[in-house]
This record gives structure tokens, sequence and C-alpha cells, in this order.
């Protein structure tokens, strides 16, 4: 049998729990076989910063990216190689100012999802520009500000239109808590956006390739308990638009490695955040869930190398104006072919199959859990733990741990014996 090698680079900052996990779980699978006659060796491998010719050919086959979001070198050589390399990358480097939230809202508004009103408003304090005294004075036109927040209602919220880890969100109820957030929003550019108030529920999905996990979000939380271990907290409804939302956010802009935070009320779904470059995907956080990404980060990136995939940086937005504009489609008529435009996309059929074949999937759930439910990966939960929490904390956080990973490999467990 012909034996092919891929190697995997991670681009990463901080991190060490997930990119061990990762690897580790790569290892443990092995080689893969797909189509018949080929095998697939995986290999992982840090990537390191460094001066880059362009006429050079880089070794990796894929690229996960957790760094290029706010540095800007290694964000210039993702696109070098997916321009003349043909490197699949999880998330595309092309659509990275999406990622700054606005360009998003503006997307998603068009294609008619319920995002709430949405202002954006210039630059509290003056950009070092030597141009910006001259452009201000002839071009910028005072505006009221209480007026624009009184068109969109109080209470609201004033967040950056780059995001990024709540920096920056205030929570405005009244005209001097406006003025006092605008203040001091500096040289950040601001929206306003309308508050959903009374909310029943607000979800979190991860979304990795073709698959979605949706987790219900306490923001009123400290991280560790943010999200909440609960199977049932949507309705059957409001779940499957939740996952549309994502799948459809995604496949718009030709991510594969992203979150998306929505806010669900009676029977509807505002989405208020789904454009991140580098979701949480950290053990400190996910905890249960922690395993299941690990798991689907593996799923997919065996499934492009294995299968052949080919990266896409076109980003065929007239096929989804084409659903929005159509005046005789219901908002659930859309959703449905903007699912089905996603699913086209992710090859969620030719997945699902592929992981289907023959023991595949089985095998990885097993070595999933049984890597869970074993030594080396309560070692790196300590570590973890070691590396993030003060000494007076370890304890606490790692009896913490334990207790929702091990709820996990109990669930799992469970969900083994009746398959």
């Amino acid at each position: 049998m012909t034996t092919k090698s891929n190697l995997i680079g991670l681009l990463l900052g901080t991190e060490e729990d997930w990119p061990a996990a990762f690897t580790e779980l790569l290892r443990r699978l092995g080689p893969v076989a797909w189509p018949a006659g080929t095998r697939h060796r995986l290999d992982v491998e840090r990537i390191t910063i460094e001066p880059f010719n362009l006429r050079a050919r880089p070794r990796y086959d894929l690229v996960i990216d957790r760094l290029a979001y706010w540095y800007y070198h290694p964000r210039e050589w993702l696109k070098k190689v997916a321009l003349m390399d043909n490197v699949y990358l999880l998330n595309s480097p092309f659509t990275f100012q999406s990622m700054e939230k606005h360009a998003a809202y503006c997307a998603m508004i068009r294609l008619g999802l319920k995002v709430p009103d949405t202002v954006l408003v210039p630059y509290k304090n003056p950009l070092d520009n030597a141009r910006y005294a001259y452009t201000a004075a002839r071009y910028n036109r005072p505006f009221d500000l209480d007026a624009i927040a009184g068109q969109i209602g109080y209470p609201l919220f004033m967040k950056p239109y780059d995001g990024g880890a709540w920096r920056g969100v205030s929570r405005i109820s009244n005209p001097a808590e406006l003025h006092a957030a605008y203040d001091a929003s500096g040289e950040m550019l601001m929206h306003l956006q309308k508050s959903v108030e009374s909310y029943d529920v607000f979800a979190r999905s991860l979304s990795i390739g073709a698959e979605t996990m949706v987790m219900r979000f306490r923001p009123e939380e400290p991280m560790h308990l943010r999200y909440a271990v609960d199977h049932e907290f949507l309705s059957e409804q409001a779940g499957a638009e939740v996952v549309t939302i994502g799948k459809l956010v995604n496949a718009f802009f030709r991510w594969e490695f992203n979150s998306c935070e929505t806010l669900i009320k009676d029977v509807d779904v505002y989405p208020i955040d789904y454009a991140n470059a580098c979701p949480d995907v950290a053990l400190t956080s996910l905890h249960y869930y922690f395993p299941w990404a690990m798991k689907a980060l593996v799923k997919w990136c065996v499934f492009v190398l294995a299968t052949g995939r080919k990266p896409r940086l076109d980003t065929d937005t007239e096929r989804y104006f084409e659903i929005a504009d159509d005046q005789d489609m219901s908002y659930e008529d859309r959703l449905r072919a903007y699912l089905a435009l996603a699913d086209g996309y992710f090859e969620s059929r030719k997945y699902a199959d592929f992981w289907a074949a023959g023991d595949l999937g089985r095998r990885l759930d097993q070595i999933v859990l049984d890597w869970v439910a074993g030594p080396d990966f309560d070692n790196l939960l300590v570590q973890t733990v070691r590396s993030v929490y003060p000494g007076r904390e370890h304890d606490q956080f790692i009896a913490h741990l334990r207790g929702l990973t091990g709820l996990w490999v109990k669930d799992e467990a469970a969900r083994a014996r009746q398959a």
C-alpha cells in the first residue's frame, strides 16, 4: 500500500493544552487509509516565525492558525502559502477583515438574519495622522450621539468594531453612561448595538469543519463556569437555527474554526457575535466539551488531508445574495437554502460517510475515550491548571476539571454501549 506523509503546522501563541492534546490524538490514531491503496501518515509541527522568501515552498499541507489575527507577519505568510502553494488553511486569511465584526454584521444583515440594530460611530479621539485635522475639518460632519442612541433605544451596547475577548464592551442604560463610555473609547472605533432584553438563553456554538457544538453560555460567570453542561436548553427548532447560522457564517467567509454567539428570545434567534478568528478551545474553560473539540479538530484535519479536499479562496457571495433577494422565500425557506449551500461547501455528506466507513470513526471514538479516562490526559489537566492558576487554587481547579471531564467520560461510555 502506498504511504503518503502529510505535515500539519500549528501557528500558535501562548497555548499549550489543546496543541498537546491534538498532537497526541493524531499519534494514537496513526495512519489513515483513503481511498483504497493510499495510506496517509499525519505528523504535527509547531511553526516558527522567520523571514520567508515569497518563492520558497512550505513543507506544510495544512495549517491551523491561532496567531495571525493579531500578528501580521505570519498573516502575510498565510496569504502567500494560500495563493502560491495551495496549503489548506482552516480559516481564510483573505477574510480576516470580516473577523473584525463589522463586515460580518453587514453580510448577515444582507442575508436577512436577525442582527440587532447597529450603528458605527466615528472615533472619539483624533487619529495619530498628520492629515486628520484637514480631513476632519472639511469632511467630518457633526453628529448627535444622543439622537443616535435614542433611535436605537436604551438599553444598548457600545463595543469595538473589531471585538475580541469582550474588550471595551459597555452596557449603556442612559445618556450619562453613553457619553462616559464614548469618552473612554479613545481611538477605538465603536458600534452602538441594540440590546436584546429579557432573552431566554445565551448560546455559544463552536464549529470545527463540518461539526458544530452548541453550548449554553453564561457570560456573567468567571471563565471556568461560563460553559454550562446542559443538553436540553434549546428547543429542537431553535437548536437547528443556531447550528444553521453558524454553518452559514462559516461557509460564507470560508472559516472552518470559528464560534458564534446567539441570543434566543421566544422563537427568535439573534446573532450578536459570530466572527472569532481564534475561538476558545482551552481545557480550563471548555472542560466537559474539550474532548469533543479535540476529536472534531482531528476528524476535520484527517478528512481534509486523506480525501485531498482542495482549499477554496473564492466566496461565491452571489449565490447567497440570490437567496436573500428572493422575495417569495420565507425566513425559514432562506435558512434551509443557506444550510444547503453551507453543507455543500463543507461536503457534509462526504464527511459523514468518511467517518462511518469501516471502523475508523468508532476507533477514534474509543481512542479519545481511553485517552481522557487515562493518566496522560490527567497529567495534561494538572500541568494546565498549574500553568494557568496561582498555587493556592491548584487543588480547587484540578478537582473542578477532573469532575467535569470525568462526567464526559461517563456520558461517552454510556453512548458507546448504546451504539
